[in-house]
């Protein structure tokens, strides 16, 4: 919403701008596995088309896939280009846009983001435990590290909202809004 130190506080600041450069460079692991998902991708419909395959490539596939939804969902929020219904909001104040902003990171993203992050241990620490690989013959090993990423792009996505929320608090208090933006609105 607003520029870290829009909080009034540089206690909060720095932590703000922390997260920020957190999901920054979360936002660039998950440009780089996108990256690579769409040259895999074409390789893969390449060799497929002259009759080969590979089932590691497949599950890389599937694995970058992974990377980049979880490791992309904090950088989406930061950069506001997650999924927003304008067709309220754009009526409203800006007070009331930031109380509606804190409300939905409180009563919803982060319970959401709780219950990513504790129903997933359970099952990443069994796979974890036996080591899990890919239920493909011939396919990669390490398919825990694949799954490790749910809670992490849970965490990612809950600081994120985290810090959203705290930007949004000064405004939704009645304080008047910062020049700065730390991200625009996408159109």
């Amino acid at each position: 919403m607003t520029d870290p130190s829009s909080t009034g506080s540089t206690r909060t600041a720095l932590p703000l701008r922390a997260i920020d450069a957190i999901a920054e460079g979360c936002g660039h692991l998950a440009a780089l596995c996108a990256s690579l998902l769409v040259l895999l991708t074409a390789g893969l419909v390449l060799a497929f088309s002259l009759g080969h395959g590979s089932v590691k490539v497949q599950d890389l596939v599937l694995w970058l896939n992974v990377g980049m939804v979880m490791l992309g969902l904090g950088y989406a929020l930061k950069s506001r280009a997650h999924v927003r219904i304008d067709v309220f909001s754009s009526r409203w104040t800006e007070r009331t846009r930031a109380r509606v902003e804190v409300l939905g990171v409180a009563l919803l993203l982060l319970p959401l983001c709780a219950a990513i992050a504790w129903l997933s241990v359970d099952y990443v620490a069994m796979s974890w435990r036996v080591s899990e690989r890919s239920a493909s013959s011939g396919g990669l090993a390490g398919l825990y590290l694949a799954k490790t990423l749910l809670p992490i792009g849970a965490l990612l996505l809950a600081l994120q909202g985290l810090a959203e929320g705290l930007r949004a608090l000064p405004v939704a208090f009645g304080r008047p809004a910062p020049a700065l933006q730390a991200a625009e609105p996408r159109a």
